[in-house]
């Protein structure tokens, strides 16, 4: 079950225990999370005894199934809320009220890891956190690496990455070809719509070639900006921190 969606289910209570920490680590008071891909469950038990309401949305109609009869009390009692759906079809204000803040937790399959972490931060409602198992080579490159990407930076946009953990590959089952990390992306806000979308015109520019220089990418008005704040023309876009785009993005507005 699960492995033909690219799956590989959580066996470590000791794992489940730090995410679930983890996800609790802000200071801001929210008593529902978002559990994507729960499988059979390890996270969703740990997740159940911290939170006043858990929603699972999980795509494997077998484990679903194997769900409701792990977890028939607390379905009952309307503590846990199960949803048979493919995460990328989900509607979030079916289940969190307008005023309601919610988290996310979730060990995902690697291959949709990108997409879901940026479909949560553009979304009209954006958890406050998101706590995610990911490749580890995805988490440094997010919260660790000194070369920029425009998944990392988007994440820094919008909120704060810590790598928090290395998660060996012994704690899943299949066991997965890569090592695996905690990644915690807290203090998730929302943009200016003016802001936001100039920010990114301009970022997924400067990195439309990877290997070629800011000058030759951006229009000179953009560039003449660029130095004016203290950045070189001639350095890469991965070479350019968030704090320089972000300031670069004022400056344009």
């Amino acid at each position: 079950m699960g492995k033909h969606l690219g799956q590989h289910l959580l066996v470590s209570k000791k794992i489940a225990d730090k995410i679930v920490d983890t996800s609790l680590l802000d200071n801001n008071k929210c008593d529902f999370v978002l559990e994507i891909g729960p499988g059979r469950g390890a996270l969703t038990e740990k997740l159940l005894e911290k939170y006043k309401k858990v929603v699972c949305v999980e795509k494997d109609k077998t484990f679903c199934e194997y769900l409701e009869k792990k977890f028939e009390n607390e379905i009952e009692k309307k503590k846990l809320i199960l949803f048979s759906s493919d995460i990328r079809d989900f509607n979030l204000t079916k289940f969190f009220g307008e005023d309601e803040k919610y988290k996310v937790v979730a060990n995902i399959p690697y291959y949709i890891t990108g997409s879901i972490i940026k479909d949560f931060l553009s979304k009209e409602k954006k958890p406050t956190s998101m706590t995610l198992l990911v490749q580890k080579e995805v988490a440094e490159r997010i919260a660790k690496s000194k070369k920029e990407s425009v998944l990392s930076l988007s994440v820094k946009f919008f909120g704060a990455p810590l790598y928090i953990c290395t998660v060996k590959k012994n704690v899943f089952s299949p066991q997965p070809k890569v090592v695996s990390a905690i990644l915690h992306i807290k203090d998730i806000k929302d943009q200016e719509k003016i802001f936001e979308k100039c920010f990114f015109q301009i970022i997924k520019k400067a990195f439309s070639a990877k290997r070629k220089k800011i000058s030759s990418l951006l229009d000179k008005e953009t560039c003449d900006l660029l130095v004016s704040i203290g950045v070189s023309k001639d350095k890469r876009a991965e070479d350019v921190d968030i704090s320089a785009w972000e300031n670069l993005t004022k400056e344009k507005n």
